[in-house]
């Protein structure tokens, strides 16, 4: 599954640095795949459409930091931990219960941004 930043969010950063996918982004900003990763030309997305990685995507939220589940590994193939929730100070980085992926998957879609 991937980690989603709640609405508890106090935009305080801290997440957004330790991210090894660059999967976070502030409210309001607009993110693509190519960001952090190795993609470049066509990306196939988790809903099965396809995107050029490096045009621009509208945020996910307005008003807090998010996380972009096409992006999100839950540090899989980096750390033993999500990293953002080892650092957040008010615990908002927090399993996404509508985005569930194995670990397989997980370390798949690593290997997909991480060429």
């Amino acid at each position: 599954m991937a980690i989603i930043i709640t609405d508890e969010c106090i935009n305080c950063g801290a997440c957004e640095p330790e991210c090894p996918n660059n999967a976070i982004y502030e409210g309001g900003d607009e993110w693509r795949v190519s960001d952090g990763t190795s993609v470049s030309g066509d990306y196939k997305l988790m809903n099965g459409s396809s995107i050029d990685a490096d045009t621009t995507q509208e945020p996910v939220s307005m008003d807090f930091y998010y996380i972009v589940a096409d992006k999100c590994t839950e540090c899989k193939g980096f750390h033993d931990e999500p990293q953002c929730a080892a650092v957040c100070p008010v615990d908002c980085c927090v399993d996404d219960e509508d985005v569930r992926e194995t670990e397989d998957e997980l370390l798949a879609k690593k290997d997909k941004l991480h060429l």
